[in-house]
């Protein structure tokens, strides 16, 4: 069983050199502090048999050691491919259509957002949304059309003929 002030005490004992630990180890502060914390919770869960070790924040070093390591081999990985391919293309921040058609979606309700994008996002068929979302096709076909009236309220200057589809009507 686990003693939550053991630990407590442990973390508090510690944390501000395993910290340091972890910059130094992995040059980057933010970095280190999610390697950190990942060491802390695989700490928790095993503080059962961790709190009777020799030596328990060496344990603790070993873990963030090897987490460093682990994030470096993929970051290898990652520098090869870069290397090979190039840089990815900037991406370019969304366009004002983009942003419009975001903050309407988020004013839907959450099945008609659902609706919307399976149907067009991923090119579904509203029989196949009706399986996915375990609800009868009528009841898709009505989340569309209101989802697409609302979104033609919210939108201005996009025609209510934009958003139809003939297939869902």
């Amino acid at each position: 069983m686990r003693d939550a002030q053991s630990f407590d005490e442990f973390y508090r004992s510690t944390s501000g050199r395993t910290l340091r630990y972890g910059h130094a180890v992995a040059g980057d502060h933010g970095e280190a502090q999610d390697l950190v914390q990942e060491a802390y919770a695989r700490a928790w869960r095993q503080w059962g048999s961790l709190a009777t070790h020799p030596a328990p924040e060496a344990w603790l070093r070993l873990v963030v050691s090897r987490l460093a390591t682990d994030r470096f081999r993929r970051l290898r990985g990652w520098r090869t491919a870069v290397s090979r391919t190039g840089l990815p293309e900037d991406v370019r921040p969304p366009g004002e259509d983009t942003v419009l058609l975001v903050a309407a979606l988020r004013q839907l309700p959450a099945n008609q957002r659902q609706a919307l994008a399976l149907h067009y996002l991923f090119d579904m068929p509203v029989e196949e949304i009706a399986r996915e979302t375990r609800v009868p096709t009528g009841t898709v076909k009505s989340w569309l059309s209101r989802g697409r009236t609302r979104l033609a309220e919210l939108l201005p200057g996009v025609a209510s003929e934009e958003l139809e589809v003939n297939d869902v009507a």
